[in-house]
């Protein structure tokens, strides 16, 4: 089985509810996800906007969560994940609001798309601080096992 990523809340390509987003509670959706590969020591987990900040003229991917070395029995996160819910050894990286945990969608204009990223990896990361994405990826190279995705969107309604 291939590794799977999904949410109990909006479909693949579908609209998110206003409630994962700046207008709404800005909690975070249900994940869950299987397929973990056989030889999988930790997941990492990169939400993030590549329409920023406008989708007809984008100029870069706006982060929205960063979380690695989730247990790879780990299936999934509960909608409203705080840091303090997170699985046992997971540790949080930098969104682009500068701080750790999960920032919702609130996009200036257009309709966005929030891809939902999911890696295994073959290893468990050292402490890497509070990473960016960029720092994140870095330190997985060569470590990723399998990677899946589950993207939502959304536009704002007011």
């Amino acid at each position: 089985m291939a590794l799977t990523i999904g949410s109990a809340a909006f479909e693949d390509g579908a609209p998110m509810a206003t409630k994962y987003t700046c207008e709404g509670d800005d909690i975070s959706p249900p994940l869950q996800w299987e397929g973990i590969p056989e030889g999988t020591r930790s997941l990492a987990l990169i939400m993030d906007d590549p329409d920023a900040p406008d989708p007809a003229a984008p100029k870069m991917t706006y982060v929205h969560w960063v979380l690695y070395n989730l247990p790879p029995d780990s299936n999934g996160l509960p909608e409203r994940t705080r840091s303090e819910d997170l699985p046992p050894g997971t540790l949080e990286g930098l969104n682009d609001w500068q701080r750790t945990g999960y920032g919702g969608p609130c996009p200036p204009i257009g309709r966005h798309r929030y891809f939902h990223k999911l890696y295994a990896l073959d290893t468990v990361l050292d402490d890497l601080g509070q990473p960016t994405k960029a720092q994140l990826l870095k330190a997985m190279e060569s470590h990723v096992l399998a990677q899946a995705q589950v993207m939502g969107t959304y536009q704002k309604g007011r």
